[in-house]
């Protein structure tokens, strides 16, 4: 009986669909596409899903063998890893319209012209 009221009290104390967003950003040292992708995608995150995020930037010059993981054929690609479905967009990310609905932040039919 005592497993029950925890577990009901653990699923009521839940906040309702407030996920956390893991982001992995792929990049190749710091060129200025890099720099650029990281700085983007904070500024995307801060405006759009503020404190719900984690973002990890994997660089691929030190740690090759981590791109297969997630298919990564180009650079700087990033990946939503939560919530699911895994999503990836690729470039420095600076078309945020683009970004947006690659992460599924914005319908497709609600882009400006």
């Amino acid at each position: 009986m005592s497993k029950t009221a925890k577990a009901e009290k653990k699923n009521s104390s839940k906040m309702p669909s407030q996920e956390a967003w893991e982001l992995r950003l792929y990049v190749a040292g710091q060129t200025s596409k890099s720099v650029t992708a990281f700085a983007n995608l904070k500024k995307i995150c801060a405006q759009y899903i503020p404190g719900k995020y984690h973002i990890e930037v994997v660089d691929l010059l030190k740690n090759p063998t981590l791109a297969k993981g997630d298919q990564i054929f180009a650079i700087p690609t990033l990946v939503r890893k939560l919530p699911v479905p895994i999503r990836k967009i690729l470039g420095d990310l600076s078309d945020t319209e683009r970004v947006l609905v690659g992460l599924d932040l914005r319908p497709k039919g609600d882009q400006t012209a």
